[in-house]
């Protein structure tokens, strides 16, 4: 018999938290056909390619949990910002900005606009969603939320208010056909204007749809600054109400003033676990990045300024210096400058390390590929987390880092045959040097490759190799089961 491919020698991490063990693996058809021991005499078989791994780390490939490239995998299939880093799967449709089922009656509101303008959103059904990035077959697997501002959107001419009856009976039926059409849940962004007037009971009538057809909630809190407790509160209220799995996302305590509260939030979750399915996501950076939020801007923090729709030129620039030049002070600098993105310096190092330890978080990146100047975080977390975070301070093992951002993952969002390293499982490999393992993207050079990912295989088929992206498009898109 020979494989498709046939890995020796390497230092396989299966994803489940488990050390390593010095194995071959065997692959065909796009799934791991088989794994031995080195010791027990690996495998005798060849392959149609053969990989030497001696001295490398191979572990499934990374799920990025909380993305926006709902359409960038549309529109640059390649997506050289995951798959050089590792990155195997996204899912994308979180903070409740989703591209799909969108129908725009004007330009996309705040958040929506962090996806792109009113030109790239054109699908209007999810199933014509789904089918779009079949089509344009890109290099990663994808699978889908959809956005409860997305159906607000759709359905309400004013979003500073919660919804009628009327309106959420129409948009509880688009999420019941989306769902039946294969999103894997629901997302919400109501620390956003467009979906900060949602009152809890238009969230958790949304929610009792996921229960109906089951899915996934994942929300951005209502705040992460001083009253983040209380928005916890409500996100396991809505999600344990309808007994749905809960995922709060890129968990942070944000603002000078929230510094060091990391153990207080995770203790509320450490108590609630037990009574519920919960779980949430970080990035391992102490700057978040959005649109240019007013209610964000003072002068405790750096604020840069990532794009401007009135003021092009001054994005790539400190609000603080924009500011000082217009001889403005740097609230109504912002407000100048609006529409635009930022990057805001916001949280402490202590937090996130905190929160990027505790059991129940994965990794997501949560970077804007639609963002000229965008969050190092686009190119580089994954790669940051493993080498900044596990290898050089020593936060948690390579196996635990691993598990945070591969089986942990797939088995939160139902990502079915995905997540580990098994026989009969998706073909979906990372093989890496762990020695030379490092994020090169920072502030100044977001758009940079990580140094030290050797090869990346999505569904068998090797799309990443030394430092190029090939065109595999081998990516699939993934429905719920």
């Amino acid at each position: 018999m020979t494989f498709d491919t046939v890995i020796r020698n390497a230092q396989v991490i299966d994803g489940s938290g488990a050390a390593a063990v010095c194995a071959d693996l065997a692959i065909s058809g796009g799934n791991i056909e088989r794994m031995t021991a080195v010791a027990h005499g690996g495998i005798r078989e060849s392959g149609r390619e053969e990989v030497d791994a001696t001295g490398l780390c191979l572990t499934p490939g990374f799920i990025d949990v909380h993305t926006h490239d709902d359409l960038e995998v549309i529109h640059n299939p390649k997506v050289p910002a995951k798959i050089s880093q590792g990155v195997t799967t996204v899912i994308v449709g979180n903070c409740g900005i989703s591209a799909s089922p969108v129908t725009l009656k004007s330009d996309p509101p705040d958040p929506l606009n962090l996806l792109g303008g009113r030109e790239r959103f054109s699908y209007p059904r999810f199933s014509d969603y789904a089918h779009a990035v079949q089509k344009a077959r890109p290099n990663i697997n994808v699978a889908a939320l959809v956005g409860h501002t997305s159906l607000r959107n759709n359905h309400m001419p004013d979003l500073q208010r919660s919804a009628s009856t009327d309106e959420l009976a129409a948009m509880r039926l688009q999420l019941r056909e989306a769902l039946q059409q294969g999103a894997i849940g629901l997302s919400s962004g109501l620390a956003y204007g467009s979906a900060k007037c949602a009152d809890t009971a238009e969230v958790l009538e949304m929610v009792a749809e996921l229960a109906a057809q089951g899915g996934v909630y994942t929300t951005h809190l209502r705040t992460e600054f001083d009253r983040i407790l209380e928005a916890i509160d409500e996100a396991l209220m809505t999600a344990g109400e309808h007994r749905v799995p809960l995922i709060i996302s890129h968990l942070k305590c944000a603002g000078r003033g929230n510094w060091g509260r990391s153990s207080e939030v995770l203790e509320k979750l450490d108590l609630a676990a037990p009574h519920q399915k919960l779980a949430c996501d970080c990035y391992p950076y102490t700057a978040s990045s959005s649109t240019l939020d007013l209610a964000q801007v003072n002068d405790d923090i750096e604020i840069f300024i990532t794009w401007s729709e009135t003021f092009p030129e001054q994005g790539g620039r400190r609000l603080a210096d924009i500011a000082r030049e217009w001889s403005l002070s740097n609230y109504a600098a912002a407000e100048k400058l609006q529409p635009a993105g930022a990057v805001y310096h916001c949280m402490s190092d202590a937090d996130v390390q905190n929160i990027l330890a505790h059991p129940l978080t994965m990794v997501g990146s949560d970077g804007l590929p639609n963002d000229p100047h965008p969050h190092p975080r686009l190119w580089g977390a994954f790669p940051r987390v493993l080498a900044h975070y596990g290898r050089d301070l020593k936060l948690f093992d390579l196996a635990t880092a691993v598990h945070k951002m591969t089986g942990l993952s797939a088995t939160n969002f139902g990502l079915a045959n995905r997540g580990f390293i098994r026989e009969g499982y998706c073909a979906d490999l990372v093989l890496f040097d762990y020695a030379r393992l490092e994020s090169m993207a920072d502030y100044s050079q977001p758009q940079l490759p990580a140094r030290g990912i050797r090869r990346v295989w999505v569904n068998g088929v090797c799309s990443y190799s030394d430092g190029d992206v090939l065109d595999a498009r081998s990516g699939s898109f993934l429905f719920r089961a």
